[in-house]
Formats: structure tokens, C-alpha cells, sequence
């Protein structure tokens, strides 16, 4: 069974920092892209980041490229999401996702939508007071 479950969540300051951690189990992690997503409040969910399956190629929507920074650990089959210089419009519930392909990349264009993703997990709540 495939399970992926997200931490590092929580309250913070506009300008503060939170690392988020995704750990997953139940398949080959160093076989497949991953990818962080989030939902603000009322809105849809929306693509934050991807991280091809050797951790070299990554993608960032435009409203967090130069503050978030995506990693992975093949090892330990974690994912993460390092969170700097956070604003309040950061305020959503992020999670993690597996793409069934090793890239982020999707014919001439980036992995940005649900479809694209296959497993996730619950979400983690991250809250940006101004």
C-alpha cells in the first residue's frame, strides 16, 4: 500500500521559514518525479514545485521561484520543501505527490496539473500571519 504523509506544517511569521517533509512507503521512490502542491483557502489546488526522479531537474511556479526550494533523499524516501521569505498568500494545505514518470516534464511542458500526479497524501496546514 502506498502511503505518503506530509509534516513540517504550522503557524509562522510573513518573512519566517518551514521545511515540509513528505515520507513515503509502499513504492520505489527513486523511480518517479515528485511533486508539492497546495490549496489556499477557497481556491483550487495548485502545482508549488517538482523534483525529477534523480533530484537534478526541478520546476517552481512563478509565485515561489527564489523562495522555495525542493529536495529529495532517495535513500530514506523522503521529500521536501524548504520555505523562506513566506507571505500570507503562502496560507494553504500542502501536499505531496507522486508522477508516474521519472520527469517533471510533459511533452513540450511542465507537470502542473492534478491529472499528471498520481498518489498523495493528506496534506499538511501551513498558516502565514502578516
Amino acid at each position: 500500500k502506498v502511503q505518503m504523509v506530509e509534516s513540517g506544517g504550522g503557524l509562522v511569521e510573513a518573512g519566517g521559514s518551514l521545511r515540509l517533509s513528505c515520507t513515503v512507503s509502499g513504492l520505489t521512490f527513486h523511480g518517479y518525479a515528485m511533486g508539492w502542491f497546495r490549496q489556499p483557502p477557497g481556491k483550487e489546488r495548485e502545482v508549488v514545485s517538482c523534483i525529477d526522479w534523480r533530484g537534478i531537474t526541478t520546476y517552481y511556479a512563478d509565485s515561489v521561484k527564489g523562495r522555495f526550494t525542493i529536495s529529495r533523499d532517495n535513500a530514506n524516501s523522503m521529500l521536501y520543501l524548504q520555505m523562506t521569505s513566506l507571505k500570507p498568500e503562502d496560507t494553504a494545505i500542502y501536499y505531496c505527490a507522486n508522477k508516474p514518470d521519472l520527469r517533471c516534464r510533459s511533452g513540450d511542458g511542465w507537470s502542473t496539473e492534478e491529472r499528471e500526479y498520481s498518489y498523495w497524501g493528506q496534506g499538511t496546514q501551513v498558516t502565514v500571519s502578516s
